[in-house]
């Protein structure tokens, strides 16, 4: 049985795929700077390494926030790829429950990281690093599943590295 390749959708000139990749970049570089935070020796300094951590958090939600509005907002990514390429709706929609996901546990991270950081020991230092490498594999996960969908419908690498 001979398979046909699938048609990808004709991007014209930039379907925003320009934007899409140094917004990417910038997510990536949000992730570095929450991974370096995390790893980090809190120790004696807990409350100077929570501050990082929520400075480090705080951009990061601020550039998924903006990633989501790229993407699911009007004139957004999804909508114009949903209107030439229908069969990319599952997709889609995982990518879109991700978002809800990610925001719901950089929100809650956020308001972990709020209460004073003198009272983070070593306990709550080691809670805190699991959830936010949790939130760090998702986000790289989403990433992996959106550069294969802007991949699969325009054949275009979208990268996000610079």
């Amino acid at each position: 049985m001979n398979a046909e390749p699938a048609q990808s959708v004709e991007a014209g000139p930039d379907p925003g795929l320009e934007s899409l990749r140094l917004h990417r970049a910038e997510l990536r570089e949000s992730m570095g700077a929450l991974e370096q935070a995390l790893a980090a020796p809190a120790g004696h300094r807990a409350a100077a390494w929570a501050e990082r951590v929520h400075v480090a958090l705080v951009e990061l939600s601020g550039d998924f926030r903006q990633h989501v509005a790229l993407t699911e907002g009007p004139g957004g990514l999804y909508s114009g790829l949903l209107s030439a390429a229908p069969r990319l709706s599952s997709s889609v929609a995982k990518l879109t429950r991700d978002h809800g996901q990610v925001t719901e546990l950089a929100e809650d991270l956020l308001t972990r990281m709020a209460q004073p950081a003198t009272q983070h020991d070593a306990e709550d230092v080691d809670n805190l690093r699991v959830l936010a490498t949790t939130l760090l594999a998702r986000l790289a996960r989403h990433r992996q599943r959106g550069a294969d969908l802007v991949y699969e419908a325009y054949q275009t690498d979208i990268g996000g590295e610079t």
